[in-house]
């Protein structure tokens, strides 16, 4: 990954349905100005890693963030608002985690994380990551070294170490 410790998040923007199922954007300095946070980079909604240990971990350690002054999390994918409005229905994520679409990969290619995984007819996607950020700079970052895999950037592990 490009982005490191101390560094910025770059400017991007995010899409998400809201109540009302309207199609919205938003961008790195709404979601992360004056807050500590934490993101969740995640290749898919509904594939099998994210859906069963990544976003789940986060949802059920939910109450552990918040005593550790979390006071964000955000799950962003290589997917579009509706995939991702769906996946936290889904995944019942409540207002516990911010949903974000980023469908052009802009944000995901702006740190680093794409990766190609044409071969499993995903096309280009995200890494698997989890990243603490106070007001937009990066304070902690776990990349795993393969997508299938979550035990750096698990809820447990990571939430454990700050």
């Amino acid at each position: 990954m490009k982005i490191k410790l101390e560094d910025k998040l770059p400017d991007s923007e995010f899409f998400y349905l809201d109540q009302a199922n309207e199609i919205k954007k938003t961008n790195t300095i709404s979601l992360f100005k004056n807050q500590k946070a934490i993101i969740l980079g995640v290749p898919g909604a509904f594939t099998k890693t994210c859906s069963a240990k990544h976003l789940p971990g986060f949802i059920n350690n939910y109450e552990n963030a918040k005593a550790k002054g979390i006071t964000k999390i955000v799950c962003i994918a290589v997917n579009d608002p509706n995939v991702m409005k769906a996946w936290g229905q889904n995944q019942n994520v409540g207002d516990k985690i911010f949903m974000a679409g980023d469908p052009f990969c802009k944000f995901t290619k702006a740190i680093g994380a794409e990766v190609d995984k044409s071969e499993k007819g995903l096309g280009v996607r995200s890494n698997r990551y989890t990243m603490l950020v106070e007001n937009r700079v990066v304070k902690k970052i776990e990349v795993e070294k393969e997508t299938a895999i979550c035990e750096l950037s698990a809820a447990e592990s990571f939430l454990n170490t700050i």
